[in-house]
């Protein structure tokens, strides 16, 4: 049982688990661990499969300061922060919570930045987009909390696709649009 797990570390950090503050504490660690971790019960790429024909738009369309929360897998500390998805349609466009809830699905995992980063690129590149942009911005905890003790650092990775990689105004106008 999971809960059994929880009291052992309740035990090991030296608290008493039969304390009146703690009694219920196993089973909420448990429920709460089911929903940070609950993108590993869902195919994120699929929010992504519901697209609208738009074949008269050419321009970007640009999802910023998503919320992000997700978990360290190193640590099992969480990383918050904020994503950007700039995509250059090709055709169709993504409902806008559907960049969101793709950002989510991976989110709510054990992760490293720069794979979460990756796995949006990733399913949006293979959606059919002629263009993808991701930055993620996120403090990891693990360093505020721990180790090196550093509260103000932020952590930025990016990763760049066809249209935006191939054209450096595309880029800037995909960063500009960002800022803004």
């Amino acid at each position: 049982m999971p809960e059994k797990a929880i009291i052992e570390i309740l035990k090991t950090i030296g608290e008493d688990p039969e304390r009146e503050g703690l009694v219920e504490t196993p089973k909420r660690v448990v429920e709460s661990m089911k929903h940070l971790y609950s993108g590993y019960k869902e195919d994120p790429k699929r929010h992504l499969k519901k697209q609208f024909v738009m074949n008269d738009y050419n321009g970007m369309v640009v999802m910023k300061n998503i919320e992000l929360y997700s978990m360290c897998e190193h640590h099992l500390l969480p990383f918050t922060g904020i994503c950007h998805i700039c995509y250059i349609p090709n055709g169709k466009v993504f409902g806008a919570s559907k960049l969101a809830r793709l950002m989510e699905g991976y989110a709510r995992r054990a992760q490293i930045q720069e794979r979460l980063t990756k796995q949006i690129a990733d399913a949006i590149e293979e959606a059919g987009a002629k263009g993808v942009m991701v930055i993620i911005e996120a403090k990891h905890h693990c360093m505020c909390s721990r180790g090196v003790g550093k509260q103000n650092s932020v952590m930025v990775t990016s990763d760049v696709r066809g249209a935006f990689k191939q054209n450096y105004e595309t880029r800037m106008e995909g960063l500009a649009l960002i800022k803004m």
